[in-house]
């Protein structure tokens, strides 16, 4: 079999698996509890509140009964980190202290982007590194740079922990640059320079005060500069979207927050607006803080966010109540398993202006912070008067439309009660008005386990497949013997496993369930449906022994049928008389074995 086109030794990758230990490397994400031969967690892809994660450290790979997802090592960091294949392996060899090989299989197209990304990724360390250099130059022009950063009364130590620096002007990056090599192309498509209208290239932060984005991974990918003084030009710019940078997949502080995971557990996470309040909070001793540089939450940020808590708090400035779009970025938060709560700040004033005033004021504000359907109703509060008449019709329609979406009766109850008690309307009233609201359509929610349900409901065939191809994947006693090649498979997948299985058996060779996802493609469903049959004792016993031999008999039934079928399709078309025997001969046979299966 040859390994899928990664174009690495195998005997690099071997090596880099050896000194990754699958235990070692998930147990540094999520918290592992050992039962027996198995690590289990609560899986970190999926919402669920009963560890159904299983990882095998004999066979290094390892898999979710909830979700149905698997693979090895190098498959979780790719996963758990959002990265490609060779992301992954640099990951993990920077991990053992490996050198990475280079690929000999690559596409050309595959080394080209590979490369152009490397350098991109020096581009954006190199000009980090630049700005910072700036900041602490003793240039003149650098001093409306240190004056805002001493107004906002940030410390040099926070400062460099968050590597803010200066662009001075529009030239000397781009000169400094050209002294390094850099392709023209790629500082363009890095998004450090933009090329002006005389061709020439000009810094595209020109004259800000910097703030690095670095990634999970520790990588420059982009940077936000602030104006120091008032222009017509927006006040926040960040890098335009790259090969390195999408917004909608990052969060500021990321890396820092990765960091404090391993340090200690994270009960919560506090999301905030903009670069400034992220720094202040940090530096204030609330370190648990990303930012999402002030768009509206995604669902990739929301699961980004999942990695480390499920527990969001909602901390953006006192007039955000009511915006529409920021509110439906909070319900994606919600709609990922996230439990969200808001965090009410004063009118007018920001995270960082209430931090300012001491710690201990803005906890008083993370204490007081209230799940997302009571801020909801709060929102509406500051929307409408409701000391008048229209506008208090007006806010308990609005408000029972959003009662309406919670699920608990008993959240209801409490929240109609809330509305009685603001409004001077009976709880009667208002639970009558809510149960005669017109039905909103919806969208039917599909849960995990139906669509587990509904991939492992195929044909009885393929389920036949699934459980002989497990047991000898598994190594299952009765299964010990039994040739492969008698079967037919026409599923890709199967053929593989099959393919290795039969090499494995022929060469007296152990069998090692982890090393076929080196042969299977990235996102392989099957193949998870073949490994979710290891659980329990679904293959043990007389009856796994049992419905393995029904299982291969029906295989074996299957496999002589479309023989019998192609067989009876070249006698109508064949003319020759011998050829004709000859078939006739064939298809005697193929009954004869028929008969005997049953």
């Amino acid at each position: 079999m040859t390994v899928k086109g990664r174009g690495l030794d195998p005997r690099f990758m071997q090596e880099l698996k050896f000194k990754n230990n699958i235990i070692e490397v998930i147990g540094s994400y999520v918290s592992l509890d050992r039962k027996g031969n198995t690590h289990w967690a609560c899986c970190p892809f999926h919402h669920e509140k009963t560890a159904s994660f299983a990882v095998n450290e004999s066979e290094q790979f390892y898999h979710c009964f909830g979700c149905g997802v698997s693979g090895d090592v190098v498959k979780f960091v790719q996963e758990i980190e959002s990265t490609d294949f060779m992301g992954s392996i640099r990951i993990l060899a920077g991990r053992a202290k490996m050198q990475v090989p280079e690929a000999n299989f690559d596409t050309e197209k595959a080394r080209e982007d590979r490369k152009k990304r490397d350098e991109m990724a020096k581009i954006m360390l190199d000009s980090a590194k630049f700005y910072l250099a700036n900041l602490y130059s003793g240039d003149a022009r650098a001093d409306a740079h240190l004056r805002y950063i001493s107004n906002r009364q940030l410390s040099p130590t926070t400062v460099k922990k968050f590597g803010l620096g200066a662009s001075l002007d529009f030239f000397s990056l781009p000169d400094y640059l050209a002294g390094k090599g850099y392709s023209r192309q790629n500082l363009i498509d890095s998004g450090v320079l933009t090329e002006g209208k005389n061709g020439r290239l000009v810094d595209s932060q020109g004259g800000r005060l910097i703030f690095p984005i670095i990634n999970a991974l520790d990588e420059v990918v982009a940077f936000g500069g602030r104006l120091l003084e008032k222009s017509d030009f927006a006040k926040y710019k960040n890098t335009k979207e790259t090969m390195l940078f999408n917004k909608s997949k990052t969060l500021y502080n990321i890396n820092l927050l990765k960091k404090l995971k391993r340090e200690q557990s994270i009960n919560e996470v506090i999301v905030v607006e903009g670069y400034m309040d992220t720094i202040s909070l940090y530096q204030a001793g609330f370190k648990n803080v990303v930012a999402s540089m002030g768009t509206s939450l995604t669902k990739d940020q929301a699961r980004l966010v999942k990695r480390y808590t499920e527990n969001v708090l909602i901390s953006y400035d006192g007039d955000f109540a009511g915006q529409k779009a920021d509110l439906r970025g909070l319900e994606i938060l919600k709609s990922e398993n996230l439990t969200v709560k808001v965090v009410p700040m004063p009118d007018g004033l920001d995270p960082d202006d209430v931090v300012k005033q001491g710690a201990d004021v803005y906890q008083k504000c993370l204490d007081s912070a209230m799940p997302l359907i009571d801020y909801k109703l709060h929102s509406l509060e500051r929307k409408y008067d409701i000391s008048k008449t229209e506008d208090k019709r007006k806010f308990v329609a609005a408000a029972l439309k959003v009662v309406r979406t919670e699920k608990s009766e008993s959240v209801r109850e409490e929240l109609l009660k809330k509305l009685r008690e603001k409004t001077g309307i009976t709880y009667h009233a208002l639970e009558r008005d809510l149960l005669s609201l017109p039905k909103e359509e919806s969208k039917p929610q599909v849960s995990v386990s139906e669509i587990r349900e509904a991939s492992a409901g195929a044909s009885v065939a393929d389920k036949a497949i699934r459980f002989v191809l497990a047991a000898k994947l598994f190594s299952l006693h009765y299964a010990k013997d039994f040739s492969l090649e008698t079967l037919e498979f026409t599923n890709d997948v199967h053929k593989i496993v099959a393919e290795y299985l039969t090499e494995k058996q022929k060469s007296g060779e152990r069998v090692r369930p982890s090393e076929l996802f080196e042969f299977l493609d990235e996102d392989c469903a099957e193949f998870n449906e073949i490994l979710d049959l290891n659980y329990g004792e679904k293959l043990e016993g007389e009856v796994g022994e049992r419905y393995f031999n029904d299982s291969v008999k029906m295989l074996e039934k299957l496999s002589i049928d479309r023989k019998i079928e192609v067989l009876n399709a070249a006698f109508k078309a064949e003319d020759d008389l011998e050829k004709r025997k000859q078939i006739t001969k064939e298809l005697s046979e193929l009954l004869l074995r028929k008969k005997k299966l049953k």
